[in-house]
């Protein structure tokens, strides 16, 4: 049919779209909306087109949807509840686009226009969510602060209100704070549930409590938040930059988790998303950071240098906090390459980045770690003292996968004494939590330190179980330097074993639920006539299958 300003036909193809959208066919919504746009509607009805047309290409293409949800607001017949859905949306576009302070100031102007207070909280909230990720943002502290204030005050359990505490979550662990209190407010963000396709909301918020839970070593919980993203995405066909995003995180954890391979097809397929959407995108610096730390994991570091020089990294950064950091993954790849005054520049100017922001925990951006290991080369007390604050801002923090982290780092500025006292620290921090890569790489190191104090025993006993968790996690290259040490030592590599099955083992069974019952190892040990040690190790494995500490395990258990 010709365009003809029929009011009836827009209505038709208003309504055929809202169908589409609801069975999963933004696409085919797309088109209805564009050829209601042509007829066109009345004057009364434009905003609304316009507003419905700019949110069904969100997903896909955001810079268009700018320019119609501008136009939009611009409409002098826009009622006010639709003003607001208009402008809520053009802030996720525009922060999608990387104009985040631009999104902030829309908020903030149209908060300052609102009459209803609870409008003006949800505004507020929205600010909070962009504010945290900008580089430019002029008073972060203040921020926090004011969000932490909201959060006491919070009164109600809607949707906002959950938001507001899913925000405080998120900047309790960005900043260091400790672990329990990340926790505390993750929990009360979820009791009643998130929606991942909310388009009034969006999945940023249900996105940051899902990883508040990964950095407080509940990966496994994790896992279960954005597996429920990519279902909620795919039944509404949404294959944009939220299924980037999602793919890319849930990748994120599998990395954390010490399963590789599985970290790097899911970052990949996150990253081929974003390529199609746009450069120089959130979602594809997101990707860019997560695929660099994988593949240096894996010990690919051929390839690593590859995706940098592909997406020019070496040539800028981008204008949003997003970590993986990549301008600190850039300056691992380098201290990879054993470039370490460029290194540890790039490391340090993202260290004074992010410390002006507030955001200090070392879970979230382990920059001081890597700038140590870079400073240790050629002097040895910076590095110390660099590890030393790392590891201090990790015991503050309370999570045991970040604390075993900077030990093994600290124990690299150490002399062979005091290392391999660290490292056994490490090791046993590390046995609480589901950080198997960690694992593997502390108790590599701890075995090649007692070889060197004259303990050969002992050192082929970690260099083994070493070996084996590498393997397993598909770090090649840690697993291949445990092989190494082991034949220096006059020691035969055995054969690998690795477990084929994620479910428990009868013995793993045992002592998790004596665990989750509150005892301890030695208690443990006592009742079913075994040792500490061995206890331990069961327990480690429990942790890694299972993706939680002992905090999250008899939720894991229920499972």
């Amino acid at each position: 049919m010709h365009p003809e300003g029929d009011p009836w036909v827009v209505q038709q193809l208003r309504r055929a779209a809202r169908e589409s959208f609801s069975a999963g066919a933004p696409d085919a919504a797309r088109r209805y909306l564009a050829r209601a746009l042509r007829e066109p509607p009345d004057a009364e009805h434009r905003a609304e087109v316009l507003f419905e047309l700019g949110s069904a290409n969100l997903l896909h293409d955001p810079m268009t949807t700018i320019n119609q949800l501008r136009t939009a607001l611009e409409e002098p017949r826009t009622a006010q509840e639709l003003r607001e859905q208009i402008t809520y949306r053009l802030a996720q576009a525009l922060g999608h686009t990387g104009q985040l302070a631009a999104a902030a100031e829309l908020l903030a102007q149209e908060a300052r226009n609102a009459s209803n207070s609870r409008t003006r909280l949800r505004m507020q909230a929205e600010q909070f969510k962009w504010n945290s990720v900008r580089v430019d943002e002029e008073n972060t502290p203040a921020r926090s602060r004011l969000l932490a204030q909201f959060a006491k005050r919070v009164v109600g359990r809607g949707l906002a209100e959950r938001h507001i505490l899913g925000l405080r979550a998120w900047d309790a662990t960005v900043r260091g704070e400790s672990a329990a209190t990340a926790l505390e407010y993750a929990e009360q963000a979820l009791d009643g549930g998130m929606s991942w396709t909310d388009q009034d909301f969006g999945f940023e918020v249900p996105a940051v409590v899902a990883l508040t839970l990964m950095y407080c070593d509940q990966p496994g919980r994790a896992e279960e938040l954005f597996n429920t993203g990519i279902i909620e995405f795919e039944a509404k066909g949404w294959r944009g930059a939220h299924l980037s995003f999602v793919y890319t995180l849930l990748g994120y954890v599998r990395f954390r988790r010490g399963r590789l391979a599985e970290a790097e097809d899911f970052v990949r397929n996150g990253l081929q998303i974003a390529d199609r959407i746009g450069q120089n995108i959130p979602a594809q610096w997101y990707a860019i950071g997560t695929l660099i730390e994988t593949l240096l994991a894996r010990g690919n570091v051929s390839e690593a240098k590859q995706v940098a020089r592909t997406y020019r990294l070496a040539d800028g950064f981008p204008q949003a906090v997003v970590y993986p950091d990549p301008q600190a993954a850039y300056g691992k790849l380098l201290l990879a390459q054993g470039r370490i005054d460029e290194a540890e520049h790039h490391l340090t100017a993202a260290g004074k980045r992010l410390d002006l922001r507030g955001t200090r925990n070392p879970s979230w951006s382990p920059w001081q770690l890597d700038l140590a290991l870079a400073q240790v080369t050629h002097d040895t007390e910076q590095a110390r003292a660099t590890a030393a604050e790392a590891l201090s801002r990790a015991r503050a923090f309370g999570a045991p996968s970040i604390i075993g982290h900077a030990l093994r780092v600290a124990a690299a500025a150490s002399d062979p004494s005091r290392a391999a006292v660290l490292l056994k620290e490490a090791v046993g921090y590390l046995e609480q939590s589901p950080a198997a890569f960690e694992l593997a790489h502390a108790l590599i190191d701890h075995g090649a330190a007692l070889h060197t104090l004259g303990d050969p025993h002992q050192a082929a006993q970690q260099l083994y179980r070493g070996m084996e968790t590498a393997s397993a996690c598909g770090a090649d290259a840690l697993a291949n330097r445990a092989r190494a040490q082991l034949a220096s030592a006059g020691l035969r590599p055995r054969r690998l074993y690795t477990a084929e099955e994620e479910s428990l083992t009868v013995a793993e069974h045992q002592v998790a639920r004596r665990a989750a019952e509150g005892l301890d190892n030695a208690a443990i040990a006592k009742e079913t006539r075994s040792d500490a040690q061995t206890v331990s190790e069961l327990l480690s494995a429990v942790f890694t299958k299972l993706g939680t500490d002992r905090q999250g395990l008899a939720r894991a258990l229920r499972g």
